[in-house]
């Protein structure tokens, strides 16, 4: 099977020659992209180089190494946004996804009136908000999937879009891609969910490593994403994008280093800055942040239109090739869970059948895959409500599934040796 014509299929081949050639050097099989992404070999040698270089200081002072690192990191801010075509939000640097979310789920402004509204289909950082909302005495409910493909019930949620909560503010909290299964949600749900006076905060973290998001297109009010998810390095940093018409909506109840223009013991007053360093407890990682920029330009030099075709691809053969392999008795060995047929990203959820149909214990998968130096992930992902969805709420059924994703290097070697280590289940 083709995965690209000739001269795109170079474009990867090379790239995993130059930027990710220890795979091969150590024999690997590395299908854990959704977890976390592998750094190209030139992203860590520039950065690498910059430190010997360059003198930094913590940014938060007039000194001239002080000015050096906010300078790099001002213009990392400024690369985020334009990548995604941003131009009307701010830049919020926290740890990772997670600290992003929870950001919003403290600054919100929850109220008695409040509604939030979940997805199923939703990583616990995010079904964590429901804890901030019943906090403050709000309401949450969650719109179902379809059982069938994993999909959104589109006819409830939007039965809960138009639900009457009084005078308080509502929140709609989705992922753009499924860190699960790789469904791709629609994002027009954004554009829908705010004409009816929802708040929308988009999960974005599975969603952008593999695909472009053009905020301008698709403006939702609050975005989170994790950089390593990206590009592998570095870790440790996240953001939380805000558009400028909304900032204000989010509450910081407190004050610490670095987010106050002055603050006294004399006096009960503090005065917080006004641009997003308000929310940047402490000193923000200013070694690191520089080599965000970096990345990004690694991946917009690519095109993110030929990463996800290539993925999408992959995953494609992939799932052609797995559906292939059937017991001697005609039991099919692999079962896939979500949809096979709609938009989705690089990712694969699925379980390894005995000959009677039962699935195989996930640790021995895994034990077998350590052997066979292939990595990949088990578990239930952090995502309950896919689990959940797909063991129709028994809980009598084996918890959790494999999951397998494809990323930038992953090419058709790799799929081959999987193939071959899911053989070694035929007629067990």
């Amino acid at each position: 099977m083709v995965i690209h014509p000739p001269n795109t299929q170079t474009i990867f081949e090379t790239l995993r020659k130059t930027e990710y050639s220890r795979l091969d050097s150590a024999g690997h099989i590395y299908l854990d992209f959704t977890a976390s992404n592998l750094y190209p070999y030139s992203l860590v040698d520039r950065h690498c180089c910059r430190l010997q270089r360059e003198v930094f200081g913590n940014p938060h002072s007039n000194s001239p190494t002080s000015q050096f690192s906010g300078r790099l990191i001002s213009q990392a801010r400024k690369r985020v946004t334009e990548f995604f075509n941003g131009e009307n939000y701010h830049c919020i640097f926290t740890s990772n996804a997670s600290a992003a979310l929870e950001l919003v789920g403290q600054s919100y402004p929850f109220t008695p009136d409040s509604a939030l509204l979940l997805t199923t289909d939703n990583h616990n950082s995010v079904n964590g908000l429901r804890e901030y909302c019943r906090a403050k005495g709000g309401s949450f409910k969650y719109a179902p999937l379809n059982p069938a493909d994993l999909s959104i019930d589109l006819d409830v949620l939007r039965q809960h879009f138009h639900i009457k909560n009084g005078s308080g503010r509502k929140l709609f909290a989705y992922p753009a891609q499924s860190n699960a299964t790789g469904i791709k949600h629609p994002l027009s749900l954004i554009a829908e969910a705010s004409a009816l006076g929802w708040d929308v905060l988009l999960d974005a973290a599975a969603f952008v490593p593999t695909a472009k998001l053009d905020l301008e297109k698709h403006p939702a009010d609050f975005v989170s994403l994790s950089f390593y998810k990206m590009f592998g390095y570095p870790t440790g940093i996240g953001c939380l994008l805000v558009r400028k018409d909304k900032f204000q909506l989010l509450r910081k109840t407190s004050f610490a280093g670095g987010t106050v223009e002055m603050a006294s013991v004399n006096q009960d007053f503090y005065r917080l800055l006004d641009g997003p360093e308000k929310f940047e407890n402490g000193t923000v990682n200013f070694l690191g942040i520089p080599a965000v920029t970096d990345g990004l330009d690694f991946l917009e030099n690519i095109g993110m239109e030929k990463i996800s075709s290539r993925t999408c691809q992959i995953a494609d053969r992939l799932i052609v090739e797995m559906n292939a392999l059937v017991h001697d008795n005609g039991t099919k060995l692999i079962r896939a869970y979500g949809t096979q047929n709609r938009d989705r990203g690089g990712t694969i959820l699925f379980n390894i059948l005995h000959q009677s149909g039962n699935p195989q214990p996930l640790e021995i998968v895994e034990e077998h895959a350590m052997r066979r130096g292939i990595s990949l992930r088990t578990g239930c992902f952090c995502n309950p409500g896919v689990d959940e969805t797909i063991n129709q709420h028994d809980p009598t059924r084996q918890r959790g599934a494999i999951r397998i994703s494809a990323g930038l290097p992953t090419n058709g070697h790799d799929i081959q040796r999987f193939i071959n280590f899911l053989e070694t289940f035929l007629n067990q």
